[in-house]
């Protein structure tokens, strides 16, 4: 069966109930008739606000980087729970225990891997190490703009963009929409070597499930 890897965006766990987180569970129940999904789960709000808690008490940028993981980790246990015997029953915590995961067939869900590391850099390496069909960046927006829509209203959104031109963009400094919350330059690198399917879309339950069904949602990143 064809794997994907999908970045859940930590928006998704910024409030969480029983039933929003559910219904991303049933979502990826149903797809995974199809395609056995590795899900990367974001930090979201709350681990923005341990983070600034940390720093305001002293701590240094790796232990901050740790604090980052270990919430998103709590985040993909939670989806663990909601998945019940279709996930994989432990949150793998490096790309071998991913790997070793996938091999069970079910439905794979982590957090952050390594310090320093954003979850859109660790799910292209983990598309890259488990050999996914597609890589499906979900965030909180509905894909990349020529600027940022919620400052610019006249912002356009990209159907395609090549890869090295958004490195440029991104080394430039230019302003895109998300651009440093969607992609960073280790993930699009990693992308790009191994010519890794990419779509950037927005995170909601249809959208992710259109997108693994081949529709032509948010912003596909070319190779």
């Amino acid at each position: 069966m064809n794997r994907v890897v999908i970045k859940l965006s930590g928006s998704v766990f910024n409030k969480p109930t029983k039933s929003s987180i559910k219904q991303y569970a049933t979502m990826l129940q149903k797809i995974s008739r199809k395609v056995q999904p590795i899900v990367v789960a974001g930090g979201g709000q709350p681990a923005r606000q341990y983070i600034d808690l940390a720093r305001n008490l002293g701590a240094d940028e790796s232990s901050l980087d740790d604090i980052g993981i270990e919430v998103s980790r709590l985040n993909a246990r939670m989806l663990i729970f909601a998945l019940g015997n279709k996930a994989y029953s432990s949150v793998p915590k490096n790309l071998e225990e991913v790997n070793m995961a996938a091999e069970s067939g079910k439905i794979v869900v982590t957090g952050g891997l390594h310090p320093g590391q954003s979850t859109n850099a660790t799910s292209a390496l983990i598309a890259e190490k488990v050999k996914a069909k597609s890589f499906i960046n979900a965030t909180d927006v509905d894909g990349i703009y020529d600027s940022d829509p919620r400052k610019n209203k006249k912002a356009k959104k990209m159907k395609r963009i090549n890869v090295r031109e958004l490195l440029d963009l991104l080394s430039s400094e230019r302003s895109i929409a998300g651009t440093y919350d969607l992609m960073d330059t280790v993930a699009l690198k990693v992308i790009d070597r191994s010519k890794i399917h990419t779509r950037v879309i927005k995170a909601d339950v249809n959208t992710i499930k259109r997108a693994v069904d081949g529709s032509a949602v948010g912003t596909e990143i070319i190779t």
